[in-house]
């Protein structure tokens, strides 16, 4: 899905949501500079595998948090955990470096890809993720999300990071 298909998808389920298009962004600190509004929810989001590219994991956070990835092996029962390459963001997710969402499962049609969330972020009444596209901030209610993703057939677990 595209950033058009996500907006369609969200009207069509009478879902509310906010979206500012601005110039691509790849990191974190990129956004940063634009100054947009609800930067503080904004999410930071990681994608993953083990060592044995058997498991992929996408894994969202507040946008300042650090993630040891030795403890989140341990949390996830996985073996070593390294960021997945960008082939295999685009052969899962559809999606380029610096577009990485967890709205990108919806482009795993092999559901491969764990959602791992932060538990702080389901605390917000709204976070800010790309839809799809790194050119345009998508700001929705995290429970709106996990609907989505659960109504798609998504592994999502929600634990302390």
């Amino acid at each position: 899905m595209n950033k058009s298909e996500i907006i369609n998808m969200l009207d069509d389920l009478e879902i509310k949501y906010r979206i500012i298009n601005h110039p691509a962004i790849e990191t974190i600190e990129a956004g940063n500079k634009l100054n947009l509004p609800n930067s503080d929810v904004i999410l930071k989001n990681l994608f993953l595998r083990d060592d044995k590219k058997r498991n992929y994991y996408l894994v969202s956070l507040r946008k300042d948090k650090m993630v040891n990835l030795k403890n989140l092996q341990c949390s996830l029962n996985s073996r070593r955990l390294s960021f997945a390459s960008e082939n295999d963001l685009s052969h899962y997710l559809g999606l380029k470096k610096g577009s990485v969402t967890p709205l990108g499962v919806l482009n795993d049609i092999e559901h491969k890809v764990k959602i791992i969330i932060d538990e702080d972020v389901v605390d917000f009444s709204v976070i800010g993720i790309h839809p799809n596209e790194n050119t345009a901030m998508l700001w929705i209610a995290p429970q709106d999300m996990c609907t989505i993703l659960k109504d798609n057939k998504t592994s999502i677990d929600i634990i302390k990071i």
